[in-house]
């Protein structure tokens, strides 16, 4: 799968976080992720004051501790224009990887594509500032991973 490069200006998602890290959801006795879902629909939290025409939900990966191997906030979330945000996503250039399929194993197919897709590219470095991944239907998503560009 060959990424496509986008440029985004920032903008801002309004939602619910957890801190994490791979090596927590990688064991089910302490993943976050999935239960952060839930808890998104159980609480409607998509259902937010000042939301954009912009359907989509969101996982917005920010706050890295380090790279891939630290603790990250995750926050799933809306678009909103103004008012309260959660996080804020930063202008910038985005590798963009898309899967289509059954949940999660088709995010967890992607993601594992995005980290064999950085090992055989080292000269692309991601900034681990905001990454995201962009829901457009209950089987597509469109991953965001932040680069520089030398």
């Amino acid at each position: 799968m060959q990424p496509q490069l986008q440029r985004h200006d920032a903008f801002s998602i309004a939602g619910l976080t957890v801190r994490t890290s791979n090596q927590e959801e990688n064991n089910p006795q302490s993943a976050r992720i999935a239960k952060l879902w839930t808890r998104f629909f159980d609480e409607r939290a998509y259902d937010r004051p000042n939301r954009i025409n912009d359907m989509r939900l969101y996982s917005v990966y920010s706050a890295y501790e380090s790279d891939a191997h630290g603790a990250f906030d995750i926050t799933t979330g809306v678009a909103v224009s103004h008012g309260p945000a959660t996080v804020r996503i930063e202008a910038g250039d985005y590798l963009v990887f898309s899967g289509q399929g059954e949940m999660p194993q088709m995010v967890l197919a992607v993601w594992q594509s995005i980290w064999q897709y950085f090992e055989q590219h080292p000269e692309i470095k991601r900034t681990y500032r905001s990454d995201f991944e962009a829901y457009s239907g209950p089987d597509q998503v469109a991953i965001h991973i932040g680069v520089t560009l030398d």
